[in-house]
């Protein structure tokens, strides 16, 4: 299910719009927060199971949790509906695919500018993996995938033409942990206490 987005005003406005509100225009591209969903034991369960292994069968997931195969079906009908599972991924051995480097990018607006313009930009880049945007010295954190010196310099490139963007710094990756399966640890610790 993709992320839920407040509707556009049709007017369209200068890229510097309101010059003392160069965020608010961010609302229109930040996925809107959903509510909390209330969870039980084993709602919480299902999740941690379904995060170690989103292949495993529902008849499977019946057997470890003692329930029927429909009602494990059900239960997972109604977390995927109300938007608690987004969905079901594959995770990659990046290097083998040919995109061994991670870089992180901080960027830096142009003061007064409408940050929802270089985010939706930036959101077009194939190689951006995550874009977050941040408090403090710099305005957003982008996190990409490149094969190389040159695919990175080609890409800054590209980055620096968008308008708006003033300075970037870049941060080379130089060793990564493999990703923590965060559902089941905060998930795990949750079972059993009051939600």
């Amino acid at each position: 299910m993709p992320p839920r987005r407040r509707a556009r005003s049709t007017a369209s406005p200068s890229p510097l719009g309101n010059l003392s509100s160069p965020l608010g225009s961010l609302m229109d591209v930040a996925p809107e927060q959903s509510p909390a969903v209330p969870l039980d034991d084993v709602d919480r369960q299902i999740l941690v199971l379904v995060s170690q292994d989103s292949r495993r069968s529902q008849r499977a997931l019946a057997r470890e949790l003692g329930m029927s195969a429909p009602a494990v079906g059900d239960r997972l009908s109604r977390l995927e509906r109300l938007g608690v599972i987004q969905g079901y991924g594959v995770r990659v051995d990046w290097s083998a695919v040919g995109y061994p480097m991670t870089v992180y990018l901080t960027i830096t607006a142009a003061q007064g500018y409408q940050q929802a313009t270089i985010v939706e930009q930036i959101a077009g880049v194939p190689e951006l993996e995550a874009l977050d945007v941040v408090t403090g010295a710099i305005d957003m954190l982008a996190r990409l995938r490149v094969r190389d010196h040159a695919h990175l310099r080609q890409l800054l490139r590209q980055i620096w033409e968008i308008e708006g963007v003033q300075r970037t710094e870049t941060l080379l990756s130089l060793v990564g942990l493999p990703p923590k399966n965060v559902v089941a640890e905060l998930l795990s610790k949750a079972v059993g206490e009051p939600a």
